[in-house]
């Protein structure tokens, strides 16, 4: 009898947790003891699918012109190894916007709706005085593009949105644009108009969410062809036949990785035949640069209007993206380069050409930018400020990162994924197939081309990696696996797939 007391009490407290959880959060502030150094405004400049090293500083693509972004690494803090806890655009926005895991926030794909339960951080900062805005994508579940709590100006848009020629709802009135109008230079615009109207005693935050470099990548017509004579440098794992097996263990490469290869997502058929991969490359990097010259933008008008001495710019990705590795493209997957994203900061407080190495997430943003104004981390966060290391303090901080992934009914290859990284290596599990799981030796094998989950010298580390992983999971509140409501089985022809 006594062997089923502890899961039934387990059970008890996670079910009691779960319920505490769905009460309605309360928006209360606690002051940090008064620093009157930091600096007061904030713009958090966040892009889509824009991958860790494909910045023109990193040398990754050598043709690569981001000299903007370069800028803010050189003069301020490269943020070396900023991780997502979700490698989705919805989820890991609601992230950045909460704090909080997808298990927590509940948008867990694209379709989500944010709950009514969620508090934004910006809705902490308007309650200390901010004037807040918001310029572009918010996505999240919500296909209409009227304002959201924590913002006092708004400009954004329905869903996904379009590059060219779309409609923007402007602090509540829409207003569609026309002759080839570029979505990436309107959002500046909008955000480049609220900077214009700050300078006063009331400090500011802004919110600048552009839809590049989203896929399916359409450049500013000034960039198109700009890199046309270009070739992308192929990664190992794209090819497994033409390297040998010492250079890549194929043998031990999960099945639903191999057989994503011939599929919407895999390099064998990209988008069901509709792209070369080498023209997908190249308009990818050619988008990229438009949202180079709008960090541009933002940087010269903080100095134009004397801002910056008391201004910090941070600059983000929401997602990685693959180009190849393991014959795949997009994200979902807890691959380096599809968790892996690009964060810098710069301005008042940071010193010049910091090359920080600890291990950050999206959920770590909104306690940074409270910090920065003078609050202390909401309890119902699970992220933590790292301003204490871009100020170069030296202070207890993690030695490990979460992720997780939930399977999705649009695009069903990629199963549920739960992965813990540490500074030197990498499980990943795998829910609802069988299948190999993966562990990988980052620090000797940063291309993850070794799996070594069966490796017999790795077995106990492997279960380690692995009873820690199920640990976050309790203590966190992560057991339950989110489901989502579908409307049943409908041909899609355009994917020729069914949802």
């Amino acid at each position: 009898m006594k062997s089923y007391q502890v899961p039934t009490i387990l059970c008890s407290i996670i079910i009691l947790v779960s319920c505490q959880r769905m009460k309605k959060d309360r928006l209360v502030l606690e002051d940090l003891p008064d620093k009157s150094d930091l600096p007061k405004n904030v713009v958090f400049i966040l892009s889509d699918d824009h991958r860790y090293d494909f910045m023109g500083f990193t040398g990754k693509v050598p043709h690569l012109e981001t000299p903007h972004m370069d800028k803010m690494a050189r003069e301020g803090a490269h943020l070396q190894n900023a991780f997502v806890t979700t490698s989705l655009c919805s989820p890991s926005r609601a992230s950045i916007l909460t704090g909080q895991f997808s298990h927590h926030h509940g948008v867990v794909d694209n379709q989500s709706l944010v709950p009514d339960s969620v508090i934004f951080f910006p809705q902490y900062l308007q309650k200390t005085g901010y004037n807040t805005g918001f310029v572009g994508k918010w996505h999240m579940g919500e296909h209409h593009s009227g304002a959201r709590p924590g913002f006092d100006y708004w400009v954004s848009f329905r869903g996904q949105g379009v590059y060219y020629n779309p409609t923007l709802n402007i602090n509540g009135f829409e207003k569609s644009f026309k002759d080839s109008a570029y979505m990436t230079d309107l959002l500046s615009q909008y955000a480049l108009e609220f900077l214009d109207r700050q300078g006063g005693k009331q400090p500011f935050f802004l919110y600048l969410s552009h839809k590049g470099v989203h896929s399916e990548f359409y450049p500013a017509e000034r960039h198109l062809d700009r890199y046309e004579d270009k070739s992308p440098s192929y990664p190992k794992t794209m090819f497994p036949d033409k390297v040998a097996s010492n250079e890549y263990n194929y043998a031990e490469v999960p099945e639903w990785v191999k057989k994503q290869r011939y599929s919407w997502h895999g390099v064998d058929y990209m988008y069901h035949g509709a792209y070369d991969f080498d023209q997908f490359y190249q308009r990818y990097t050619e988008t990229l640069l438009s949202v180079d010259e709008s960090v541009g933008l933002v940087l010269q008008k903080l100095e134009e209007n004397d801002l910056m001495k008391n201004t910090i710019v941070f600059y983000m990705g929401d997602n990685g993206f693959s180009f190849g590795e393991h014959g795949l493209i997009d994200k979902r997957q807890a691959f380096e380069e599809s968790i892996r994203v690009p964060l810098l900061a710069y301005g008042a407080g940071v010193n010049s050409a910091m090359h920080i190495t600890e291990m950050v997430q999206n959920i770590d943003i909104g306690p940074t930018i409270l910090e920065l104004a003078g609050l202390k981390t909401p309890k119902n966060m699970d992220g933590s400020s790292f301003l204490p290391i871009l100020q170069g303090e030296e202070i207890s901080w993690r030695d490990r990162i979460y992720y997780e992934y939930f399977w999705e009914r649009p695009f069903p290859q990629t199963p549920t994924v739960h992965a813990v990284r540490t500074e030197k290596y990498k499980y990943i599990r795998y829910h609802g197939i069988w299948d190999n799981n993966e562990l990988y030796d980052l620090e000797n094998d940063p291309e993850e081309t070794n799996n070594l989950i069966r490796s017999p010298q790795h077995q106990e580390l492997a279960k380690a990696l692995n009873a820690d992983l199920w640990d976050w999971l309790y203590q966190t509140d992560g057991l339950s696996i989110p489901l989502r409501r579908d409307y049943g089985r409908k041909i899609d022809h355009k994917y020729k797939g069914t949802y």
